[in-house]
């Protein structure tokens, strides 16, 4: 798929069939997740997908929604500020950096014909039990990963001349 086809597809998808996620497409979503840019090329970032039905189950008890448990994949993108770059200022820039991990993660997905829902709306605490994750280390973002079993909503966007200005 080219590239503005996959960002004029992507949706955010909350209802997947039981599909497993092939092999093939999680090796790309890897790659893509590789390939992400970080400040100073530290990447302070680790990506845990998710596929195991026991620990999809904890991961998905950490989210309100209910069809979170119904899905084939989680990708959880966690960070680590001490292992990350500081602006000038002091703070750690880790959040951007997991962010663009978690866009690389998302935009593979559509270009592999999957279905993805970044979420940012869970238990933080309760997710880096889930997954052991050593100190220093928090998760940043959850998105299941799996084929859509229902017709996206359609984008609404503002006008362009309001969000992008030529200076």
């Amino acid at each position: 798929m080219e590239f503005f086809d996959v960002i004029r597809s992507r949706r955010s998808i909350r209802k997947y069939k039981q599909t497993p996620v092939p092999a093939e497409s999680i090796a790309r979503i890897r790659e893509a997740v590789t390939l992400a840019p970080t400040a100073v090329g530290f990447q302070p970032f680790k990506v845990y997908f998710i596929t195991e039905k026991n620990l999809l189950a904890k991961a998905a008890a950490v989210y309100k929604n209910s069809w979170l448990a119904t899905v084939p994949a989680i990708a959880v993108v966690t960070g680590c500020k001490g292992q990350a770059w500081n602006r000038l200022e002091g703070d750690s820039i880790v959040d951007v950096d997991c962010a663009i991990v978690m866009e690389h993660i998302t935009l593979a997905a559509a270009a592999e014909g999957l279905g993805s829902c970044w979420i940012c709306a869970f238990e933080r605490n309760a997710m880096d039990k889930v997954l052991n994750l050593p100190a220093g280390w928090h998760t940043f973002a959850i998105t299941p990963v799996g084929y859509a079993d229902a017709d996206p909503v359609p984008l609404k966007r503002k006008n362009a001349d309001e969000t992008f200005q030529v200076m």
